[in-house]
């Protein structure tokens, strides 16, 4: 049922009601004193329009909510639970420090002295496939 705003002359006040259609025009009796108050045109005014499916505010933005926060666009496409693109960046992968690219370095140095000396007794080195160099 509509909410219509009536106004008391007694106590100066206005109030709302819900009641039907039908009895929108009829006088409404006043919550303080109980006397006939008439209908008055509403003081407010909320619209909303529909954009994608979902109800927005008059005047639209243009813009999202994302869980409290405005983005520019919906998500769309494969994204984390409860994260938006816009407000959650991809973090960067981690750098390695220079502890870890020294021993690296000294893991490829060992392991090319290791293949020279089996060259040089004869010994062809195995031959490894599909395995990067930094996962050694």
């Amino acid at each position: 049922m509509p909410v219509y705003e009536y106004y008391c002359k007694r106590c100066d006040g206005v109030f709302e009601a819900i009641r039907t259609m039908a009895q929108a025009s009829t006088p409404a009796p006043c919550p303080e004193c109980g006397k006939k108050a008439e209908r008055i045109p509403p003081t407010s005014f909320a619209a909303f329009t529909m954009r994608e499916g979902y109800p927005r505010a008059i005047p639209d933005r243009g813009t999202y909510w994302h869980l409290g926060k405005e983005v520019k666009r919906p998500i769309t496409g494969k994204a984390r639970m409860n994260e938006h693109p816009e407000i959650n960046k991809p973090q960067p992968p981690p750098r390695k420090s220079k502890g870890d690219l020294e021993a690296l370095a000294d893991k490829r140095e060992a392991k090319r002295k290791e293949e020279q000396k089996m060259r040089e007794s004869g010994i062809t080195p195995p031959v490894r496939r599909g395995v990067l160099a930094d996962d050694d």
